[in-house]
């Protein structure tokens, strides 16, 4: 089996030509994230993923958390993992510092999470739904929850869970049923939770849950829904931990894939009622609750590009080492000699490459609407990040469906045996598209809330900027710049048909619109990807003109932009066909057609 190595090359490449590190260190609070400190937190991140995590990863998921009786064990040395995770400051990295974190940009802790979830995805889980209950404590939650409670999930002495879904409800929270009655300073809470991820386990002394529930006098539907918090253990006025609150894990899931994550389904009230806290104003939870999406999602999406960096990293090293058959290619012994292989692998790097752009360009903006000091330009990064996120989410996720399923191609026959570790990442990524919102919820947000809504302005200000782009490279010295350019504009002007079909005759046609959603976000996705590839590119002939990089890398660089030009960007204008004229199809059938 390969071991995992953090690209950190292409990282900080990436971070600095594509998402503009340079600018967000220059902003006010990051003045102290030097260079040389992001490549030190980059390199030890690394070191722990390879050295730390990715040994636990396969036998991890081999064995699995295990439930008795309400108590859910680890696999074997996910504890001991986690103590020495938290011991070196690393989960609370992202948080901010006056509850102990590290306050670090986002777009920082966005390539050191990558690492984790390449790594292992299951044990990254447990941190990312804490920093999720995290940002929406320091958020919405009192001084005095804050006090309470933050300081010890920071340093990860205490993790978080977000509860939300209910077996009646799925994606549906409007139909949600768990309740809160007020008994003097707190409420008693009683429901039932499913798919609540870490929702049980024994890696920290306490986990503290935040649940969706309804008040007695609460209006029907998603107006009527308040945020409480609700520990497994309460804590006294002095921070130690004080008796069991009314809440077990009355299960897990036996799930495809992240089998050492626990999905647990969670029992509040089975004996009078789970003492819960109220966060924020009644009747405000779910906005609440979406305050901290837009980083769930970045991070969900992140899982996409990692799942994808681990199956290409396993995929390499086995078709440079496998000797079967004649190679066509010069050099090369093991079957990457092999054109197709080659070309798979290919696929597999440009993919990867584009949709770590995306992430970490998004991860850029979101630095920047958060703490840029020209308003203007804060408000303008928050539209785009609102625009971005859902494509990120949806189609990083999605690509990685192909990205895994080559992974196993590459392998042949050995990649349906679970030994060589291939299948464990097409089991691991499939959740993806689901998590924190399918594909089509990612899609019917993009066309609704984030284009329909405010006429198309923040994706057609996208569109312009990438246009100047294309023009400008088209008209490029050198050849490869060019054919980057031309492409670019072909691919965008698919985008803009898409879009302007969307807002005219699609906005008078829901179903019609709807149906092309997912194409849309997959066109979306790809014309974006392309044009940070492009930008890579043109920053890396720049430093190999100025003789200021790696030659192997910087050339790799270019030839890899070009690869997703020709086998990615040019399917733009099929994603847009989809988009304009497949909805007839689609809709079709009468419903005993099927």
């Amino acid at each position: 089996m390969s071991v995992y190595s953090a690209p950190l090359r292409d990282m900080a490449f990436t971070m600095k030509e594509v998402a503009g590190l340079d600018a967000v260190c220059a902003q006010p609070g990051f003045e102290e994230t030097s260079p040389d400190l992001v490549e030190a937190i980059l390199e030890e991140a690394g070191r722990f993923a390879s050295g730390v995590l990715d040994p636990l990863n396969w036998p991890g998921d081999q064995q699995g958390a295990r439930w008795d009786n309400g108590v859910v064990h680890a696999a074997d040395g996910f504890k001991q993992a986690y103590a020495q995770f938290c011991e070196t400051g690393w989960n609370g990295m992202p948080a901010a510092t006056e509850f102990g974190g590290q306050g670090l940009p986002t777009l920082v802790s966005t390539a050191v999470l990558e690492m984790w979830k390449s790594s292992n995805m299951a044990f990254s889980l447990c941190q990312m739904l804490t920093l999720g209950a995290v940002e929406a404590l320091a958020r919405h939650g009192s001084p005095e929850l804050q006090q309470r409670f933050l300081p010890k999930m920071v340093s990860g002495q205490w993790t978080g869970t977000m509860n939300l879904t209910e077996p009646q409800a799925g994606s549906d929270l409007s139909a949600i049923r768990s309740r809160a009655v007020p008994e003097g300073d707190h409420y008693r809470i009683t429901g039932t939770k499913i798919f609540i991820t870490w929702g049980e386990h024994d890696m920290a002394e306490n986990i503290v849950h935040l649940v969706l529930a309804r008040l007695p006098d609460a209006p029907e539907g998603v107006k009527g829904i308040s945020l409480f918090v609700c520990p497994k253990y309460l804590v006294n006025a002095d921070g130690s931990l004080g008796e069991r609150n009314d809440l077990m894990c009355s299960s897990i899931e036996h799930k495809l894939g992240i089998h050492a994550s626990p999905t647990a389904v969670m029992s509040f009230g089975d004996q009078g009622g789970a003492i819960g806290y109220l966060v924020g104003e009644a009747h405000k939870g779910l906005g609440y609750m979406f305050t901290m999406m837009n980083h769930a999602r970045l991070n969900v999406g992140l899982e996409g590009v990692a799942i994808s960096e681990r199956a290409y990293q396993r995929a390499r090293a086995y078709a440079i080492e496998r000797v079967q058959g004649r190679t066509l290619t010069e050099g090369s012994r093991g079957i990457i000699g092999h054109p197709d292989v080659r070309r798979m692998l290919m696929d597999m790097k440009a993919r990867v490459e584009a949709m770590r752009s995306l992430a970490y360009y998004a991860a850029g903006q979101m630095d920047r609407a958060h703490g840029h000091t020209d308003a203007t330009v804060r408000q303008q990064s928050q539209a785009m990040v609102d625009l971005l996120i859902p494509v990120v989410k949806g189609w990083c996720t999605e690509t990685a469906q192909q990205v895994v399923a080559d992974g196993v191609q590459v392998h042949g026959g050995m990649g349906f045996i679970e030994e060589t570790g291939a299948a464990q990442y097409v089991r691991d990524a499939r959740i993806t598209t689901i998590y924190e919102g399918t594909t089509g919820i990612q899609a019917n947000d993009l066309i609704g809330r984030k284009l329909a809504r405010e006429g198309g302005v923040t994706m057609k200000a996208l569109t312009r900027t990438m246009s100047a782009d294309a023009h400008r490279l088209s008209e490029h010295p050198d050849a490869s710049l060019r054919q980057l350019g031309q492409g670019l504009q072909r691919g965008l002007d698919a985008l803009s048909q898409a879009t302007d079909w969307l807002l005219t005759v699609g906005a008078q046609q829901p179903a019609a619109s709807a149906a092309g959603a997912v194409p849309y976000l997959k066109l979306s996705g790809t014309v974006i990807g392309g044009w940070l590839m492009s930008r890579s590119a043109e920053a890396a002939l720049a430093q190999l003109s100025g003789a200021t990089g790696d030659e192997g890398f910087l050339s790799a660089k270019v030839g890899t932009a070009l690869h997703f030009l020709h086998h990615m960007l040019v399917e733009a204008p099929a994603w847009r066909d989809r988009v304009v004229n497949g909805a007839s199809s689609t809709l079709a059938l009468r419903e005993d057609q099927f």
